[in-house]
């Protein structure tokens, strides 16, 4: 028992010696000394928690760290203060395809990783396992009678035609603070010109903005917005279990597609165990539990296929254009200058 006790507390204070800020912590006990595993997240606890739990129902000697922050602490802990995991897992595709692109990703292998399609990985060192659409959340009961638009198209005519409605009850992510939400932005205008007419149309309604899908949706639900711009489709599916009011919509014109990433860092102390609960994840039995137990969808090349809107955020080096501080600069001073009128 002292032993245990000693071990817990060497790993509160790696912990706490670190200086990224720390949201949600917790630990899943197994029921060996010396075999802990340090993860990572930016995903809730109480959405990844069914997955550690089946894993450690086949691996019970294995101890889980499960630690969160957000996307921007997460990438500075890893490409900052070297922080010690044997898992980092995030929504914000771009930052972690530029860790691994700078040497901290360590190379794996496995039958479950040569299975996943082209764009779900990259090289040896990126692994996607959740494909999870980007959407708009609309209040039918706000919204009154106006239409629902389909189309950044019809959004813009419905914003310009119906000021009264939307003033002030616009959000969407702030990219300056959220690192998903600017990948939503950026990706957004790689894809289409209308991003930029849409954006000057909203700026001119004094939208909110927010650092979370999760802050989105409960303004959305309490009334004070009537409409919530590049949304999680995961965590609006989940509220709307309960929220008959709430409608969920994939723009026709196009949706993009976020992976939610993993990869196993140079730092880590186990990396035996971080390589083994990715396999977990990518395997047919973490996917399953995925699609079952998180509100997640698997990876799934057959549901991208049968619907043409649906477009993925590939892992590959164009994620790396907008990561480069010049480039990220330049957007945010543009995005600025469309959505925020002072």
């Amino acid at each position: 028992m002292r032993v245990f006790l000693i071990a817990i507390g060497l790993m509160l204070y790696a912990l706490t010696a670190q200086a990224f800020e720390v949201e949600e912590q917790r630990r899943f006990p197994g029921n060996e000394e010396g075999r802990d595993l340090r993860i990572l997240s930016s995903t809730d606890t109480q959405v990844f928690a069914p997955l550690i739990e089946a894993y450690q129902a086949r691996n019970p000697g294995v101890s889980v760290f499960y630690v969160v922050t957000n996307t921007q602490e997460l990438f500075h802990a890893i490409a900052d203060e070297q922080a010690t995991f044997d898992l980092v897992i995030s929504s914000a595709m771009d930052l972690q395809m530029k860790l691994a692109n700078d040497g901290l990703a360590l190379p794996h292998e496995s039958d479950a990783t040569r299975r996943l399609p082209a764009w779900a990985h990259w090289r040896d060192q990126l692994f996607g396992f959740t494909q999870e659409p980007v959407v708009m959340a609309l209040s039918r009961k706000a919204l009154g009678g106006v239409a629902t638009p389909r189309t950044r198209q019809e959004l813009i005519r419905l914003m310009r035609d119906y000021p009264e409605v939307f003033d002030g009850r616009i959000g969407t992510y702030d990219p300056a603070k959220s690192g998903a939400g600017y990948l939503f932005a950026s990706q957004d205008a790689r894809q289409s010109d209308t991003f930029w007419r849409m954006s000057e149309v909203m700026g001119g309604l004094s939208p909110r903005l927010y650092s979370s899908t999760g802050a989105m949706l409960d303004d959305l639900q309490s009334g004070k917005l009537i409409m919530a711009y590049n949304v999680l489709g995961s965590y609006l599916a989940d509220r709307l279990k309960t929220w008959p009011d709430g409608e969920m919509v994939e723009l026709r014109d196009f949706t993009q597609v976020l992976l939610r990433t993993a990869f196993v860092p140079v730092t880590a102390p186990r990396p035996d165990l971080g390589r083994g609960f990715l396999d977990f994840l990518i395997s047919d039995t973490g996917q399953a539990l995925i699609a079952e137990r998180t509100g997640f969808s698997r990876i799934d090349e057959a549901a991208l296929a049968a619907a043409s809107h649906l477009r993925p955020i590939r892992l590959d080096p164009g994620l790396l254009i907008y990561v480069d501080p010049l480039k990220k600069a330049r957007f945010l001073d543009e995005w600025t200058s469309a959505l925020v009128r002072r």
